[in-house]
């Protein structure tokens, strides 16, 4: 059945009665490299990730693409132009098969107002991607190609099961990935990827990217950071 409570975001509210909003969203299927939604769309929906992965793009003035993020299930996108009306910032588009349930802007605005939890929730999720904003604003400001990719990695990696202090970005990111993502290109990440490995502090193998010292990194880029204080 297709219904708001079945989404992990709405979980645990209580005081909402989703009989009310149901009726007024979409479910939509997008198969892989689909466009979801597009730079400048006017459209002010808000989507909610049921299964698959899409990945968000920026465009610059100039034309040049960067990767925003990767999202997974149980995350959505779209809130900004629901609150403010302003055409689209990014392109979103499905990386794998996805289904999306699509919420239109008043139906989410009357669902923020209507519960306290699901506004907390909200208001959580908008200061952690403005504070990972300020993270990447600041690594661009002052980070070398080197110490940006230092810390996307970081930042892609999950702790790698059966051994302790590796962590491992899984699947293994393509480099134009990584180069879309810190605003170089695909031959410096190249570069830079071999001389960690040679340095024995990566390593490839089928499961993915591994970290093999990820506290050696960390410590380089608290070493970058005091060089600028």
């Amino acid at each position: 059945m297709q219904t708001l409570a079945r989404i992990p975001f709405f979980k645990d509210a209580g005081d909402i009665e989703f009989e009310r909003f149901d009726r007024r969203c979409n479910w939509r299927r997008y198969e892989e490299n689909e466009v979801i939604v597009d730079f400048e769309d006017t459209s002010s929906d808000v989507y909610f990730i049921l299964s698959g992965e899409a990945r968000v793009l920026i465009r610059t003035p100039g034309g040049k693409e960067i990767i925003l993020a990767e999202m997974k299930a149980n995350q959505f996108f779209g809130e900004l132009s629901a609150i403010d009306g302003v055409p689209r910032s990014a392109n979103v588009t499905a990386l794998t098969r996805s289904e999306l349930c699509i919420m239109p802007a008043t139906v989410f605005k009357e669902l923020v107002f209507a519960s306290k939890g699901v506004c907390e929730k909200v208001l959580r999720l908008l200061t952690s991607r403005i504070r990972e904003s300020n993270a990447r604003l600041t690594e661009h400001s002052i980070f070398d190609i080197k110490h940006r990719l230092y810390s996307e990695l970081l930042r892609l990696a999950h702790p790698r099961a059966g051994h302790e202090g590796q962590v491992i970005v899984s699947p293994p990111p393509f480099h134009h990935v990584l180069a879309a993502r810190i605003g170089c290109r695909r031959e410096q990440i190249t570069r830079e990827l071999s001389a960690l490995s040679q340095e024995g502090l990566i390593e490839k193998n089928r499961g993915g990217l591994v970290l093999v010292k990820p506290k050696v990194l960390q410590s380089r880029l608290e070493e970058a950071l005091r060089a600028e204080s």
